[in-house]
């Protein structure tokens, strides 16, 4: 089955969700909301990917710190879930907007009855503008957390999984960088963005160093990975700021925002 040109899966990082003390940025949320409200009434399809629920979490229940144990980080999800949520689902109605939430685990995606159930649930909340928000079922699959066997290494693969089972036609990962740049520019000021890759090979995967913000766990390594993915299977992916959402209007009107990854035909 082709892409639907008419859907595009928007994935958010903790980073570009959250403020330097590890709260919620709800200024940032409300303006992700408003652009994607904004762009499903153009009439789009939009799904969002959201990372951020162990970050949100930790700092609701006031840790002083990110937790490192698996049973805290389980906790940490089970809270911060409900609190990103609450909030999704009071800022996307203020636009409008209805949202169901989908937590995954890999059995999910791999288990043959499990994906046609999470196919039909996709379908029907999206016949129904409905938008589905997605994160990984941290809360009870420690895999996901921290093993080298997860599927979806901190949602940047989750959501090419997720645009290549929705058949979507465009991937919007939104970080905390304004893309892929051909030298890092944390420590080069002179370093230039590409706007446009049209193949993921060793020289581009040789630009993707640095780790992201400390608030995230994936950098562009992940990117990489997930866009290599989803452009194998005909789906545009672009990677831009997450602190100017609105960028997805100019993305929809093919507008130069960030770094392309072109899709294979």
């Amino acid at each position: 089955m082709g892409v639907n040109k008419k859907r595009i899966v928007v994935k958010v990082g903790t980073s570009s969700i959250t403020n330097s003390n590890g709260d919620m940025d709800i200024h940032g949320i409300d303006l992700l909301c408003r652009a994607i409200a904004g762009a499903e009434n153009l009439g789009y399809d939009l799904i969002l990917v959201s990372s951020g629920a162990i970050a949100v979490g930790a700092g609701k229940m006031r840790l002083a710190q990110k937790p490192k144990e698996i049973r805290m980080k389980q906790a940490a999800a089970a809270v911060g879930q409900c609190e990103l949520m609450h909030l999704y689902d009071k800022l996307f109605g203020e636009y409008g907007r209805m949202v169901g939430q989908i937590l995954l685990s890999s059995e999910d995606c791999e288990i043959p009855e499990r994906r046609e159930n999470l196919k039909n649930t996709f379908d029907a909340l999206l016949e129904n503008h409905i938008i589905p928000i997605v994160n990984e079922n941290d809360s009870i699959s420690h895999t996901e957390i921290e093993s080298e066997k997860k599927l979806f290494s901190d949602n940047d693969m989750l959501s090419a999984v997720v645009a290549v089972f929705c058949n979507a036609s465009k991937l919007v990962i939104l970080s905390d960088i304004d893309g892929l740049y051909d030298s890092n520019p944390q420590t080069n000021p002179d370093a230039k963005l590409i706007s446009r890759v049209e193949k993921i090979d060793d020289e581009i995967r040789s630009l993707a160093s640095g780790s992201g913000s400390n608030r995230g766990t994936g950098g562009m390594i992940t990117k990489l990975d997930a866009a290599e993915l989803a452009t194998s299977r005909g789906i545009d992916v672009l990677i831009t700021n997450g602190k100017h959402p609105e960028h997805l209007y100019d993305i929809i009107d093919k507008k130069i925002v960030g770094t392309l990854f072109v899709a294979k035909d």
